[in-house]
């Protein structure tokens, strides 16, 4: 998935929360948030970073253990 496609699916979400190691950004998609957003969520090879999970209006992309242990529930 390139970056327009990228943009044209997630530049319209109500947040966008992006894990790197440790750090977690939380971004509101604008014009003028577009060019730093995609820099954090696409990786070296140019695609979208994965894990990317869409819940409901809000991305999550990239892998952090606290960010996930509050948006998914536990398991039984």
């Amino acid at each position: 998935m390139d970056a327009t496609a990228v943009w044209d699916l997630m530049g319209s979400a109500a947040r966008i929360v992006v894990a790197k190691g440790q750090r977690v950004e939380t971004f509101v998609p604008t014009a003028d948030t577009q060019a730093s957003i995609l820099k954090v969520v696409m990786g070296r090879s140019g695609s979208l970073r994965a894990p990317t999970v869409r819940s409901g209006d809000s991305f999550f992309v990239g892998f952090n253990n606290a960010l996930y242990a509050q948006i998914m529930p536990p398991a039984p």
